[in-house]
């Protein structure tokens, strides 16, 4: 953890993903996030995959480095001591529905310089997620082999839920615009965030939009293709399978290099009256007729000579990992100061513990915290951000108002 943004506290009511993670990229960088949740858990609080135990593996990743009160949400009183915890922080991440008791409204008439970052599904209020979200976007109807027929191709989700963690990101971002806004002009407001925005939005931002329009059409499906440049996945002769690209001229002349074809391509820029040095758009034109070169030679040797030949060549490549390879890798993670040592994780398990994606070389990055238990800083916060007194917070606990650590629940 960095301490970039020590002194501000930001209260966070969310569930799943886009808005615990604004709060986790506030939290790396020094921020005192304070994450609310229903006594028992919310609707993520269980999300898969759980340990044996009984503990969800995400939301002890996405709630690193938070605190956690519970309070009991269903109840007026509950609901009263959140509005009032944001009020007094004057900073608020959520992604509960803007008619609810968590109204920007209702916050305001609080404290009138108050900042709410809300997260929404679409713009006009309709419900979404990331998995909807990207059914809309036309992704994945881009996504799948090149050979699959245009009419009758299936749609290919993608697993990784890109939209919730760039919309998480953007929610970040927005809050800290928010925040310094108000220190140059006194005024508060709401920032809403829908999730259909950030996708649509950065598939404008891509030019994909500006392209389909421009063409008419939807663009084709390519496999493991690049789009637009050189590159795709290949397999050695031991049946390693790997990734190269070349997008700039420099990478273009390693792979030359690297796979001693100088010759033949020689002969293929003469057969098109080409130059595949020019740029993209002639290695893309032709990719067909040169990725059956490479493939032809890539097929002649094992995965550790192509390894050692492209490094020295300094072409840009990458071996396919699976997911649990690359948990272990050592240059990905057991060897990158990036990531900390195992925390006290409350599911018990240890592992290796990421921190700020950002690498400040001048600062300390700290090392990474764990997650709460739910409900472990309930007392604490009461008492410090709102001045209760211990026998007011004793009757709340035995009022169920208010829950304390979980600790021991399994």
């Amino acid at each position: 953890m960095y301490r970039l943004l020590d002194g501000l506290s930001i209260i966070e009511a969310s569930s799943f993903v886009a808005s615990p993670t604004a709060g986790l990229y506030c939290a790396q960088m020094g921020a005192e996030v304070i994450r609310v949740d229903q006594v028992g858990g919310g609707l993520d609080y269980d999300r898969y995959m759980r340990t044996t135990e009984g503990r969800s593996l995400s939301w002890e990743n996405l709630n690193r480095a938070k605190k956690s009160v519970a309070l009991d949400l269903h109840s007026g009183e509950g609901r009263e001591l959140l509005v009032e915890l944001a009020a007094k922080t004057g900073q608020l991440i959520t992604n509960f529905p803007e008619k609810s008791f968590l109204s920007h409204a209702a916050l305001e008439a609080r404290r009138k310089d108050m900042i709410t970052a809300r997260i929404m599904g679409w713009h006009d209020g309709r419900q979404a997620m990331d998995f909807t979200v990207n059914a809309a976007s036309g992704y994945p109807l881009m996504t799948g082999p090149e050979e699959w027929d245009t009419e009758t191709a299936p749609p290919v989700n993608q697993l990784l839920p890109a939209w919730d963690f760039i919309t998480g990101a953007y929610t970040a971002f927005a809050l800290l615009a928010a925040l310094r806004h108000r220190d140059a002009t006194g005024k508060g407001g709401e920032v809403r965030v829908p999730l259909g925005d950030v996708a649509i939005g950065t598939v404008a931002n891509s030019g994909a939009m500006a392209e389909m329009l421009y063409r008419g059409g939807n663009r084709e499906r390519l496999g493991n293709a690049i789009w637009g440049a050189f590159g795709r996945d290949f397999t050695s002769r031991d049946g390693t399978r790997f990734m190269v690209a070349a997008l700039t001229d420099k990478q273009w002349r390693a792979l030359v290099s690297a796979f001693d074809i100088s010759g033949d391509i020689a002969a293929i820029e003469t057969k098109h009256g080409v130059s595949f040095a020019a740029g993209d758009h002639e290695r893309y034109v032709h990719r067909h007729e040169l990725f059956a070169l490479l493939q032809d030679r890539i097929g002649r040797h094992d995965w550790p000579e192509w390894e050692r030949r492209l490094s020295a060549a300094g072409a840009t490549f990458e071996r396919y990992r699976t997911m649990h390879e690359a948990a272990s890798d050592p240059q990905l993670v057991t060897d990158n100061p990036f990531f900390g040592p195992p925390t006290d994780n409350p599911s018990g398990f240890s592992y290796p513990s990421p921190g700020a994606f950002a690498n400040l070389p001048a600062q300390d990055r700290g090392a990474p915290e764990p997650a709460p238990y739910l409900g472990e800083d309930t007392e604490q916060v009461l008492a410090d951000v709102l001045g209760l007194p211990g026998g007011a917070i004793a009757k709340l606990i035995d009022a169920g108002t208010v829950g304390t650590s979980d600790k021991d629940r399994i």
